[in-house]
């Protein structure tokens, strides 16, 4: 069942109002604070699609833009503007649900972006987060360092990934989410690329991948 999103405004500050989308059911358990990749904004199907999937397993999902994708450029806002902008789209979910548990995190870049706030200083009330494709490294140069802020982060960090992602070889992943220890979960889509689309000679479809990343991801929401 496709869950008609609401409309909303998050005021970030000095970057002015950025629009949101609201997906929720009744009785939510949780809210997911959902920010986007860097190239594609909150309407994206990947971002449509994972709010109304964990809309149907009891949790909402509050997506919303980055000032510079709201002012419709393409070049990604400096992480002081962007990091403004997940505070404040916290504080609007904390509103929005209060004593509901709240999950911060986003697709590749907003993901980034939402663990350098909470390294930074503690997301108010937020309880874990959790990245769908965590932009580890630039394509072709594998490193590991812009994970280092991640083990400033005291709260339950969930790591969508797949296989096959140009942005965070397995082998580098697996290694950082290793570090981190009990606070860090990874969950590996065999075959997926970093916007989790499987070839159809691996015998799966798209679809399939994103249903089993959802129950994934409830299921750890469930335990927080």
């Amino acid at each position: 069942m496709t869950v008609a999103p609401q409309p909303l405004t998050i005021d970030t500050g000095k970057s002015g109002p950025v629009s949101a989308l609201l997906s929720r059911s009744d009785a939510p358990r949780a809210c997911y604070v959902f920010a986007h990749g860097a190239g594609a904004g909150m309407t994206h199907s990947f971002m449509g699609a994972l709010a109304n999937g964990l809309c149907e397993r009891g949790i909402a999902c509050l997506r919303y833009q980055f000032p510079y994708m709201e002012r419709g450029s393409k070049r990604p806002d400096p992480p002081a503007i962007a990091q403004a902008a997940v505070r404040a789209a916290v504080a609007k979910a904390a509103q929005l649900f209060p004593g509901v548990t709240l999950i911060a995190g986003g697709k590749s870049f907003g993901g980034r972006m939402t663990s350098q706030a909470q390294g930074a200083a503690p997301l108010p009330g937020v309880r874990g987060l959790a990245f769908a494709g965590f932009p580890l490294h630039p394509a072709g140069k594998p490193s590991i360092e812009r994970a280092d802020h991640l083990a400033k982060i005291d709260v339950p960090m969930l790591f969508l990934q797949g296989t096959r992602d140009s942005l965070a070889e397995v082998a580098l992943i697996e290694g950082v989410v290793k570090h981190l220890g009990h606070l860090a979960t990874l969950h590996l889509e065999d075959g997926a690329d970093h916007s989790f689309h499987v070839l159809a000679r691996s015998g799966r479809n798209d679809r399939e991948v994103m249903n089993e990343i959802l129950d994934a991801f409830a299921g750890w929401a469930g335990a927080l």
